[in-house]
C-alpha cells in the first residue's frame, strides 16, 4: 500500500502562484508515475500533470507554460508549481500514483490522495 498526503492548497487571486506538494509513503518501490488531477463539481476529474520516476512529464494543454511538475525521488515527493493562476484553475487537486504511467494518464491510478482545495478568485 501507498499513502499520499497533499498540502499547499488555498485561496489566491488571479495571476498569483501556489505550490502543491504530495508526499508518498509505504510501498513506494512500486511507484513509477505520479501526478495531479483536479475536479470541479459536475465535471469529471481531469489530468493536470504527470511525471515518471525518470523525469518524463505530461501536461494538460490548459496549464502548459504556467504549471510545472517536479519530483524529488529522495523525499518521495512530487510538487506542482502553479503560476499565473486563473479562476478556471479552481478545483480540488488530487495527487495520484501508480506503477504504470499509462494507467495514471488514463485516470485509473491505484493510489490517490485525499485532495486539496485550490480557489482562484477573479
Amino acid at each position: 500500500q501507498v499513502q499520499l498526503v497533499e498540502s499547499g492548497g488555498g485561496l489566491v487571486q488571479a495571476g498569483g502562484s501556489l505550490r502543491l506538494s504530495c508526499a508518498a509513503s509505504g510501498s513506494i518501490f512500486s511507484i513509477n508515475a505520479m501526478g495531479w488531477y483536479r475536479q470541479v463539481p459536475g465535471k469529471q476529474r481531469e489530468l493536470v500533470a504527470a511525471i515518471t520516476s525518470g523525469g518524463s512529464t505530461n501536461y494538460a494543454d490548459s496549464v502548459k507554460g504556467r504549471f510545472t511538475i517536479s519530483r524529488d525521488n529522495a523525499k518521495n515527493t512530487v510538487y506542482l508549481q502553479m503560476n499565473s493562476l486563473k479562476p478556471e484553475d479552481t478545483g480540488v487537486y488530487y495527487c495520484a500514483a501508480d506503477g504504470r504511467e499509462q494507467t495514471l494518464l488514463n485516470g485509473r491510478s491505484e493510489y490517490w490522495g485525499q485532495g486539496t482545495q485550490v480557489t482562484v478568485s477573479p
